[in-house]
């Protein structure tokens, strides 16, 4: 249904669309996530015509739609889009509201645009509400409106951008509702949200967006249980994490000591967790540094906000060496110190030495 081929897209001063390639089937429902600034209101925005791609080129029903002669208001009567503010003219009623494009653009009498209004208003729940303008309607009741505007044009595609996230949160539950009832339609929908929960319930596709292009591509079940790649696992865990690299025996350890303070107070770690955090660092290249070498040293520490569990991940070079076996004051410290840890050899990795410990909270 809609093919897109080495999409970009750029401002003076960023590049949200670095290159992006991708179709979208008839009956997908595709949310769209990933950290903010990542292109993924853009994209729906490049689909829409809305923006006009620096290069690259998007068909819809082999249609090419960045081709300069293509008609776009055509191509645009199927694809239906629901912003995050309301855009309803407050001069006119809810029905009229609804009932203006019908009329305009497909031509149906103002008959046929009133009873396919309200019957939308019955589907939105807002059937009562078809008389008041819209600065008598709560935000909730003001996006449900917005979407029944866009259903009046029966679009083939309807996208979404953050459709939610304009509203108080009494309000998310009504319009989330109202999406999860449109999706069981059968229409091919994307939708561009940060509610992990509601994306992961609604949709049979997900596109997780980073470093300028669609970085992760699957089904709920894969994005969120079993992610592929690493930007995907740290966003939908809610990862905060800090990366240190030691390269030699004269290390700056104050120095690191000090990022890791700053990290745990950034990211409001509870004081106990944040003292075993630095603790653990401090025993485990006690350990490594002066057995080691070269010391080459890759250190993760990943918090987790979802679970409040925080994980170090000790990746180092040289011959196989597991510090957990040894009897000594560190060693003993370390198991003291976490709830698990867990040796790995990966021969073939630059730095062959894994070490995960999950830290005790």
């Amino acid at each position: 249904m809609i093919r897109i081929e080495h999409l970009k897209k750029e401002y003076p001063n960023t590049v949200p669309l670095k290159d992006v390639s991708v179709e979208i089937h008839d009956g997908d429902v595709i949310a769209v996530i990933g950290p903010s600034g990542t292109g993924k209101s853009t994209l729906l925005r490049c689909i829409n015509q809305l923006e006009t791609p620096t290069s690259g080129r998007i068909w819809v029903d082999d249609v090419e739609i960045t081709d300069p002669r293509c008609d776009i208001n055509r191509i645009r009567q199927k694809l239906g889009m629901v912003f995050q503010s309301f855009n309803l003219f407050g001069h006119k009623t809810v029905i009229e509201n609804i009932m203006l494009a019908p009329m305009d653009l497909l031509g149906k009498s103002k008959q046929e645009a009133y009873d396919e209004g309200m019957r939308l208003l019955r589907i939105v729940g807002l059937a009562e509400k078809a008389l008041n303008y819209p600065d008598e309607l709560s935000g909730g009741q003001k996006q449900r409106i917005a979407i029944a505007r866009t259903l009046a044009m029966d679009p083939e595609v309807i996208l979404l951008d953050e459709p939610t996230s304009a509203l108080d949160p009494t309000m998310v539950g009504e319009v989330q509702a109202v999406i999860r009832d449109l999706a069981r339609t059968g229409k091919t929908m994307m939708i561009v949200t940060h509610e992990m929960r509601f994306a992961q319930a609604i949709s049979s596709r997900v596109f997780y967006m980073d470093e300028g292009s669609i970085y992760e591509d699957g089904t709920p079940e894969q994005i969120f249980e079993h992610p592929q790649r690493e930007n995907t696992r740290r966003f939908v865990r809610r990862l905060k994490v800090l990366e240190l690299d030691i390269k030699n025996r004269d290390y700056d350890f104050l120095g690191m000591q000090s990022q890791i303070s700053l990290y745990c107070s950034k990211n409001q770690i509870p004081p106990k967790l944040a003292y075993h955090i630095q603790l653990v660092f401090e025993e485990t290249m006690q350990l490594l540094v002066p057995r080691l070498e070269k010391p080459i040293i890759h250190a993760v520490m990943e918090y987790s906000e979802a679970t409040e569990e925080a994980e170090w991940l000790i990746r180092y070079g040289g011959e196989r060496y597991d510090i957990t076996t040894g009897e000594n004051l560190s060693s003993t410290v370390l198991k003291g110190m976490n709830d698990d840890i867990r040796y790995t050899w990966q021969g073939d990795a630059q730095l062959p030495n894994l070490l995960r410990m999950l830290v005790k909270s």
